[in-house]
């Protein structure tokens, strides 16, 4: 007598990797690596992108060991940026470091520092506001609208250097919104340079981008640090400033070396 078995279960494949990603190496510790993801990559495969994120180019380094993690653990990685945005994601290489970085994240403990070029000044040089977020569907995309029944976000903000209309700021989130820093500082009245969507001037462009189109948003993911039980305590990763970020500082701002040196170690030495 013929039995019928049951399906097995689908067990996700790996994402491919992929050697045409580009990606730097920013800090590499024995369990825990931080990338420096470029401005106009997305961060993990999905519809339109099944083999050029960064972690198709991560796989290519460490798939033995992200393999190991699983779907379950995403393959490692521990947070994601918006495909403009630039600078650091951390993505795990055993289970003890993920887990363990997942539940700061969760606990918000964190620490996010960001770099942001805006149109125009924010309302004190210093600052924070916990607007809240709600995402909500635009054109062919997603993003986030501040609403009086949305979700908790909070962010900090310090002005390093203004010229004009446009302002050099560090923002610090203590929370991980869809496109929370572009809709804060956009409803505070300083829109980030380059942003098509959050944007006061002019009606927002939810259209996707062509792949082909440069980056125009001037935001950086620039340092990050958490608890790392390996290492017996915090570390810290910062991603250099991309080439397309210091030429705004020197055409918009009028800022040179030295100068956006001095301003990166204002940020060093904040804490909001």
């Amino acid at each position: 007598m013929l039995r019928t078995l049951p399906y097995a279960s689908a067990v996700p494949a790996p994402p491919v990797a992929n050697p045409d990603v580009t990606w730097e190496l920013v800090h590499e510790w024995p369990d825990l690596v931080c990338a420096m993801k470029p401005a106009g990559v997305v961060t993990q495969p999905g519809v339109g992108h099944r083999d050029d994120a960064l972690l198709n180019g991560l796989m290519c380094r460490y798939r033995a060991r992200m393999e190991r993690l699983g779907a379950a653990r995403d393959w490692g990685l521990l947070h994601r940026l918006d495909r403009e945005t630039s600078g650091c994601v951390l993505c795990a290489l055993d289970a003890e470091a993920y887990d363990s970085v997942r539940a700061q994240f969760a606990a918000r403990t964190v620490g996010k520092t960001y770099l942001a070029v805006v149109s125009g000044r924010l309302p004190s040089a210093a600052g924070r506001t916990d607007q809240p977020l709600e995402e909500v569907r635009r054109g062919d995309m997603k993003v986030s609208a501040i609403a009086r029944r949305g979700e908790p976000a909070i962010t900090h903000w310090m002005t390093l250097a203004s010229q004009g209309d446009t302002s050099l700021i560090a923002v610090s989130i203590e929370t991980g919104k869809l496109h929370q820093i572009r809709a804060h500082v956009a409803w505070l009245g300083a829109p980030i340079v380059g942003d098509r969507v959050y944007r006061t001037l002019l009606p927002p462009n939810t259209s996707k981008p062509p792949r082909s189109a440069p980056p125009t948003l001037l935001l950086h993911a620039w340092r990050i640090s958490c608890a790392l039980p390996s290492a017996g305590g915090p570390v810290c990763a910062e991603a250099a400033v991309p080439q397309r970020f210091t030429d705004a500082l020197a055409e918009r701002l009028g800022m040179s070396a030295d100068a956006a040196a001095r301003a990166l170690g204002q940020a060093r030495d904040w804490s909001p």
